[in-house]
């Protein structure tokens, strides 16, 4: 119970958690830009995105469990999971945001792509961090909280039977002796 609340009153704040969002999404997000941009040269840009950006939610799910939102440890399956199915919304929107580059600039310079791209990114990190907030990692608060939040155990008052098997049984036997007490009668009592 101990760990359940040390864990609740370490959770960072809105503000806490959107800086660390930035700097441990932003960080990985930037590294993707250029790793999209070497692997588009070998492969398909499509492609290339897909793939760096299973890397990078993988990545970037571990950081958010283990400092963004104050998890506490690993990210679990459940998390990586749920934080797959955002990511999968920022491609579509990085990729629709590129289709759209490409529709209006014939031949976009690699610096036009880097920024189109990191808007893209930038704008799709906002909601990714809220649904990572409210949904993904929430569920792991509300379930540390629960303990502390409970009722303590009521106590059981345990019954002391010992002493009262015991003390009767010489209480009678020294009421049926009606002779004197003496050495004979406190040995029968015994």
């Amino acid at each position: 119970m101990e760990t359940a609340q040390s864990r609740q009153q370490t959770a960072p704040g809105a503000c806490t958690a959107f800086a660390r969002f930035v700097l441990c999404g932003g960080g990985v997000g930037l590294a993707s830009s250029f790793a999209v941009a070497a692997l588009a040269s070998w492969i398909p840009w499509g492609l290339a995105n897909a793939l760096i950006t299973v890397v990078s939610t993988l990545l970037a799910t571990e950081l958010h469990a283990r400092f963004t939102f104050g998890a506490g440890g690993r990210a679990t399956w459940s998390q990586h999971a749920q934080s797959a199915g955002s990511a999968a919304a920022t491609y579509v929107v990085t990729c629709a945001a590129m289709l759209v580059l490409q529709q209006l600039v014939a031949a976009p310079g690699a610096v036009l792509e880097q920024v189109v791209y990191l808007s893209a990114s930038a704008l799709a990190g906002v909601a990714r961090f809220a649904v990572l907030r409210l949904v993904v990692f929430a569920r792991n608060h509300a379930q540390d909280a629960a303990p502390a939040r409970t009722a303590p155990p009521v106590p059981v008052p345990v019954p002391v039977t010992a002493a009262r098997t015991t003390a009767p049984a010489r209480t009678a036997t020294l009421a049926r002796t009606t002779a004197p007490a003496g050495p004979a009668a406190l040995c029968r009592a015994a």
